[in-house]
C-alpha cells in the first residue's frame, strides 16, 4: 500500500488552526496576495498564511515553525521593492497587519510604543491633536514594522534621520519563539551590545519585531513647500549639494528628472509645471526662520539657471504637492502604457552625487530605456525607475543589466547599492563587493546565533 508522507508543514498549519480558527487561511486568493511585495521577482505562494492579532501568536507559531523547519515570512503592508516578502521556500506567512494599536504615548517624553502593524499615515492621525509627529516617511503606505525590518528613510530623512535613529526599543520574538526586549525609554545608553539596531534592517532573518518604541517630535510652528526647475540635470543636483554645504536646515529636498517631472504632470494632474529637472522642497521652523531659509536656497537656485522658485505656507498646497511626489513611483511605471519597472536605491556621498546621477542618466539614454529618476538628494540617496517591455523575452534582463551598471557607478564613488530599500532578493549579489568577504562571513555568523535552522525569512541578504 502506498503511504503519503505528512509534510512538516501540515504538521505546524494543523497545530497554528487550533489557536487561530479561520486567521489561519490557505485559500488560494489569500495566499496569492503573499507572494510577493512590489518587485518583479517571480512570485511564490506560501503554503499557509497566519493572521495574527499578539506576541503570544507570533511566538507559538514561530517555535512550532522552529520545531518542524518550516520556513516563516513576516509580512507587513507587502509594499517592498526588493522581493522582501516573498516566501522563496515556502512555509508560513506571518501577516503582522492586525496588529496595528497604538499602544501608549508619553507626550511629555516624546515618545509612543505601538504594535508593528500601525502605519506611518496611522499614527500621525492618532499624534496630531497632541502637537507631535512621526517624521520617517518612506512615501508608501507601508506599516512602521516593515519601514524598521528594512532600515527604511525617506523624504525627511535628511532633517529628522531615518528610522534607524527614531526608534528607542523593539520587542522582537526570535527563532524559536522566545521573546526579548531590547533599548528602552531613556534617549541615550551605554550598556552591553545594541541589539536594537541589530535587529534594525535585518529584514525579518533574526527575528519578528512585535512592538516598537519611537522617538516622536513637535510639529513645528512652520511649514512652507518650494518648487523650482532648472534647465538641466546638474544645475538641480549642484543646487542640492550647495543648499546642504551650506547649512541650510531643510526639512525635505527632493529631485524629479525631466521623465519623471513630466511622469507626475501626467498621472497626478499637475498644473503650471514644464517636464523639466524639478526640486521639491519642504521648510520647517518658525515663520521667520522657514521665510529665511527659503530665501536662501532660491539664491542659490537663481545663481544655478533655476526657474519659477515658487513657495506657499498653506496646508493645501503642500499637500498635493506631496501627494504628487509620493505617487512618483506610480507615476513612473505608468508613464508609457505597457511598460514595466525595476527601481534601483543608490544611495553617495553627497559631493558625488552629480556625477552618480547625472552618469546614471547617461547611461540610461546609451541603453536605449527610458527611466524616471526620484531622490531624496538631500542624503544623497535617488532611485532610477528602468522601464522595460514585459513582453519583450530580453526586456527584463536588459534593465537588471542597466540597473547593476547603476550600482557600479554608485559603489565607485563610495556609495551603497541600498540608501534606503534593503537588500531582500534584488540586491544580494552586490553585498560582497560593498562590504567584502570577511564582513559578509560575520553577517552570516550572526544570522547562524540567531536562527540556527535558517527559518527566518531565508533567501533573503545572502543566496543560501
Amino acid at each position: 500500500m502506498n503511504t503519503i508522507t505528512p509534510r512538516p508543514v501540515d504538521a505546524v498549519i494543523a497545530a497554528v488552526r487550533e489557536f487561530l480558527g479561520d486567521r489561519l487561511s490557505t485559500a488560494q486568493a489569500v495566499r496569492e496576495q503573499h507572494s510577493r511585495g512590489e518587485d518583479q521577482t517571480p512570485p511564490t505562494l506560501p503554503d499557509a498564511v497566519a493572521f495574527v492579532e499578539s506576541t503570544e501568536e507570533v511566538s507559538r507559531i514561530l517555535a512550532l515553525c522552529h520545531q518542524h523547519g518550516v520556513p516563516v515570512v513576516a509580512f507587513g503592508a507587502g509594499t517592498s521593492l526588493e522581493g522582501h516578502v516573498n516566501p522563496v521556500r515556502r512555509g508560513i506567512s506571518l501577516d503582522l497587519s492586525r496588529m496595528n494599536k497604538v499602544l501608549e504615548v508619553n507626550a511629555e517624553d516624546m515618545d509612543c510604543l505601538i504594535e508593528p502593524g500601525v502605519t506611518r499615515q496611522q499614527l500621525n492621525e492618532f499624534l496630531r491633536d497632541q502637537g507631535m509627529f512621526f517624521p520617517v516617511d518612506p512615501g508608501s503606505h507601508c506599516t512602521i514594522g516593515g519601514m524598521c525590518a528594512t532600515r527604511a528613510s525617506g523624504t525627511n530623512a535628511v532633517r529628522y534621520g531615518t528610522i534607524r535613529e527614531n526608534v528607542l526599543g523593539l520587542e522582537v520574538v526570535l527563532a524559536d519563539g522566545r521573546v526579548i526586549r531590547t533599548g528602552g525609554r531613556a534617549r541615550k545608553a551605554s550598556n552591553g551590545y545594541d541589539l536594537t539596531r541589530l535587529f534594525i534592517g535585518s529584514e525579518g532573518t533574526l527575528g519578528v519585531i512585535t512592538k516598537v518604541r519611537l522617538r516622536l517630535h513637535g510639529i513645528p510652528e512652520a511649514m512652507s513647500a518650494a518648487v523650482c526647475q532648472f534647465p538641466d540635470l546638474a544645475a538641480a543636483v549642484n543646487t542640492t549639494i550647495l543648499t546642504m554645504q551650506s547649512g541650510i536646515p531643510v526639512a525635505r529636498i527632493e529631485l524629479l528628472d525631466a521623465d519623471q517631472m513630466e511622469a507626475c504632470i501626467k498621472y497626478s494632474k499637475l498644473e503650471g509645471f514644464r517636464p523639466a529637472p524639478t526640486l521639491f522642497l519642504e521648510f520647517h521652523g518658525t515663520e521667520a526662520g522657514v521665510k529665511e531659509q527659503a530665501e536662501a536656497v532660491e539664491a542659490i537656485a537663481s545663481d544655478l539657471g533655476g526657474e519659477g522658485f515658487a513657495w506657499a505656507t498653506d496646508a493645501e498646497a503642500r499637500n498635493k504637492l506631496w501627494k504628487a511626489r509620493h505617487d512618483a513611483y506610480w507615476a513612473a511605471v505608468n508613464f508609457i502604457p505597457g511598460l514595466r519597472g525595476i527601481t534601483t536605491d543608490v544611495c553617495v556621498p553627497i559631493s558625488r552625487l552629480a556625477d552618480a546621477i547625472v552618469g546614471a542618466k547617461e547611461d540610461a539614454i546609451a541603453s536605449g530605456l527610458t527611466t524616471c529618476i526620484v531622490g531624496h538628494v538631500g542624503d544623497g540617496n535617488f532611485h532610477q525607475v528602468i522601464l522595460f517591455d514585459p513582453n519583450d523575452p530580453a526586456g527584463l534582463d536588459r534593465a537588471w543589466e542597466l540597473d547593476r551598471k547603476i550600482v557600479a557607478r554608485g559603489l565607485a564613488l563610495g556609495g551603497t547599492c541600498s540608501g534606503e530599500h534593503g537588500v531582500g532578493l534584488g540586491k544580494r549579489e552586490f553585498l560582497e563587493e560593498e562590504h567584502g568577504a570577511e564582513a559578509l562571513a560575520v553577517m552570516r555568523g550572526i544570522k547562524q546565533s540567531f536562527d540556527p535552522k535558517g527559518i527566518l525569512n531565508p533567501g533573503k541578504l545572502f543566496r543560501n
